[in-house]
């Protein structure tokens, strides 16, 4: 079943001389479930390309479409909700609010979008997460593994449909890079759990299901990983 659908999408920033096509033409779909690894160099537009499936950034032409629903036709307070609900998102420098808790970081978008904390999944979430013993400490009481796992928490947290997932390793050890993305291959294992992931690490990309490479704004292949 088809979840997310990109038609002709491009992206360009300034005019003339000093025009740059971040995105042109990248036409693509995910299934839903799938585990998807977007890879390229620094400015190949993969970051520009998670950006506009987040609805953080608009595209100057071309259509997104998740769930059947174009998100860039979107209103403002439209895309407000899709972004809580529908996006969770992963990053390299996990950006959790420094004076919240563990627990409080993770229940952050469901308070934000004015629900009930579903208290079982939230503790479900703890134990696989490893951050049973941690659950009060606040994040400079914790490791940059830690930490990225409340954030891979937080984004779950809403049950999204689709997973984002910018660098997630980048700023860890080796060790903690590891466990990072196992806990993002159980996460779509255990909860279907559809994932896009943006690296340049070609190693990293190999436990996605599917390769995408972009390069200067195209994609240059798209390739099931075997």
């Amino acid at each position: 079943m088809e979840l997310l659908r990109v038609e002709h999408l491009s992206k360009t920033y300034g005019t003339g001389n000093t025009l740059v096509r971040a995105l042109d033409d990248v036409s693509f779909s995910v299934e839903k479930g799938e585990f998807v690894a977007v890879v390229g160099t620094s400015g190949s537009g993969k970051s520009t390309l998670l950006h506009i499936l987040g609805a953080v950034d608009q595209p100057t032409a071309g259509s997104v479409y998740v769930n059947g629903d174009n998100i860039c036709k979107l209103n403002e307070n439209s895309l407000a909700i899709f972004r809580r609900r529908e996006v969770g998102l992963i990053y390299q420098f996990y950006n959790l609010i420094p004076i919240l808790n563990v627990e409080e970081n993770m229940s952050l978008p469901i308070l934000l979008d004015n629900k009930k904390v579903d208290q079982v999944y939230l503790n479900e979430l703890i134990d696989i997460l490893g951050l049973k013993n941690r659950i009060k400490h606040l994040p400079n009481e914790l490791s940059g593994g830690q930490q990225q796992r409340v954030s891979i928490g937080r984004a779950l947290m809403n049950r999204p449909s689709l997973l984002l997932c910018d660098e997630p390793t980048g700023n860890l050890d080796s060790k903690a890079g590891a466990e990072i993305i196992n806990l993002l291959k159980l996460s779509n294992q255990k909860y279907k759990q559809t994932i896009i992931m943006i690296t340049h690490d070609h190693e990293l990309a190999m436990h996605a299901d599917r390769i995408i490479t972009i390069d200067d704004g195209k994609i240059i292949a798209d390739e099931v990983v075997k």
